[in-house]
């Protein structure tokens, strides 16, 4: 078995020595293409490019995309490998609804993140996908959900996140603030979604559960890390010796299943009747098994933990270098505060943070900049034209940019690079609302995210809690922080901050619960 092992690694080497001698000598020849779009080779495509670029994957791809007249472009791989990359919101809407039928989930991204997600609501298609969309919206559409969500989001500021905070600014201690977030979320969507407290946010001012917490986080960075391989194959051979990411994977990947069977396992011991919330509509369906409802819970917890605290992480980094935005913010606080007669640090109600349009344009505007997802791929099925002209064969790859969509002078004009949430608002100041297809961060369509109300609730209660209480002085403020690309944009080494009290003294939190 070694001396298999080590012909393996040494074929392996040897290839990826060989590819590199070839790529290199193909990259500085003068006869690489100078068209607009993506420098396509002779047998190889355009892999020279992007192993040069992946690292950059985003930005990459943007700046192509800026150069083609339509904002579109055709990815050639080696051999028949193709792949759509559009940033045109027409396209994007052929794609999500026109022609939703004939864009679906590809075979390649299922495969990938089946080992995590399974058959979950983002990883399936069809009428597994339906039965799951159905059932989760009657949850979302429920009246008392807002309530919950309310007091849910409230108690987990109160008792959590401000202690927390308060706890940080009296020891001078430095917080990553994205982890904070993501901790908060990930209590958050569980309390709501499956009645059950994970704890990694804690009460007396410390995080918990760190294993866990680092184990989805491993999860979901290399499961999407899976995409960026130069071939299949590679991957498919390190997943199979189980050595390097796909050892971590699988590692991080069942200490996420165990806490979801736990959950399940729990539920069926206490044998709930009355359907209370997303977890028990799932298990009233008899057929559905506890692998299925593993998944389900998996992608919800996804779903809730990942995009609202990549999106608050993005809007207080953008917030540290603009002092205006902060004051406007701040001075919108205060007018429906003194409006409705309200205590300094008392709790805002549904209808107040509806009359929050500033805020509200300003954490789409990072949101413009930082989209929590970042880019979407589906398969053609047959073949199709795009409304801007461009061809998509039979089994090709479409990927709309949503990241690309932000920084595109066609959609913002000129000044689509700054962080400006006035062009969100109109003559009376009230927030306008957006075409999805120009501003696909809550996807569109049929696909469009259930969660869309519920998940600005959550951003803005906690933005206004936190802007109205504290000064964040943000450290590196001046730099772009360095992007993960996970299944969300994540900040690559957080985002660490001093936290000072705005009215040190005035506030009681206990008084306002």
């Amino acid at each position: 078995m070694a001396i298999d092992l080590f012909s393996i690694q040494s074929f392996l080497f040897f290839f990826l020595l060989s590819l590199y001698l070839c790529l290199h000598f193909i990259t500085s020849s003068k006869k690489a293409n100078k068209k607009p779009g993506f420098k396509t080779y002779p047998i190889v495509g355009a892999l020279p490019e992007f192993l040069i670029n992946r690292h950059r994957f985003l930005d990459w791809t943007t700046e192509v995309l800026s150069d083609c007249p339509t904002n579109s472009a055709v990815f050639r791989g080696p051999g028949k490998v193709h792949d759509i990359f559009t940033a045109d919101p027409s396209n994007v809407e052929h794609i999500l609804k026109t022609k939703f039928e004939n864009y679906p989930k590809g075979t390649r991204t299922i495969t990938l993140l089946q080992d995590f997600l399974g058959r979950g609501i983002f990883n399936s298609n069809a009428e597994l996908w339906k039965v799951q969309r159905k059932t989760a919206s009657y949850e979302f559409n429920t009246k008392s959900l807002r309530n919950f969500v309310m007091e849910n989001v409230t108690v987990e500021i109160n008792t959590r996140l401000l202690p927390i905070l308060s706890k940080a600014s009296q020891t001078q201690r430095v917080l990553d603030l994205q982890d904070i977030l993501e901790r908060f979320a990930f209590d958050n969507i569980c309390k709501l979604a499956f009645n059950v407290d994970p704890g990694c946010l804690g009460g007396d001012g410390t995080t918990g559960n760190t294993e866990l917490m680092k184990a989805f986080e491993d999860a979901t960075t290399l499961s999407s890390g899976r995409f960026m391989y130069a071939s299949p194959f590679l991957g498919r051979v390190k997943k199979y010796l189980n050595v390097g990411s796909e050892r971590k994977l699988k590692d991080s990947i069942k200490i996420v299943h165990e806490f979801a069977d736990n959950i399940i396992k729990s539920r069926m011991e206490l044998k709930i009747e009355k359907e209370e919330d997303l977890l028990s509509r799932f298990m009233a369906i008899d057929e559905n098994s506890p692998e299925f409802l593993r998944d389900i819970i998996i992608s919800f917890i996804l779903a809730g933990r990942d995009t609202t605290s990549s999106a608050l992480s993005w809007f207080f980094w953008l917030l540290s270098s603009k002092p205006e935005v902060k004051q406007n913010i701040l001075k919108e606080l205060d007018e429906i505060r003194v409006r409705n007669s309200k205590k300094l640090g008392e709790t805002y109600s549904f209808d107040e943070l509806r009359d929050m349009h500033y805020l509200h344009a300003a954490i789409s505007e990072a949101m413009r900049l930082y989209p929590p997802v970042p880019a979407d791929s589906k398969v053609c099925l047959t073949d199709d034209i795009l409304p801007d002209g461009t061809f998509v064969g039979k089994g090709w790859d479409v990927t709309y940019h949503t990241y690309a969509m932000g920084r595109m002078e066609r959609i913002w004009g000129k000044n689509c690079s700054e962080f400006l949430p006035e062009r969100w608002l109109e003559n009376n100041g009230v927030c306008k609302q957006e075409s999805p297809f120009r501003f696909p961060v809550f996807h569109a369509g049929p696909r469009m995210c259930l969660g869309k109300d519920m998940a600005y609730i959550q951003m803005k209660s906690i933005a206004a809690a936190m802007i109205e209480r504290f000064e964040m002085d943000v450290e590196s403020k001046d730099k772009v922080p360095e992007h993960l690309l996970s299944f969300t944009l994540r900040m690559k080494d957080g985002l660490f901050v001093k936290v000072k009290e705005r009215y040190l003294g005035e506030i009681d939190l206990g008084t306002i619960m």
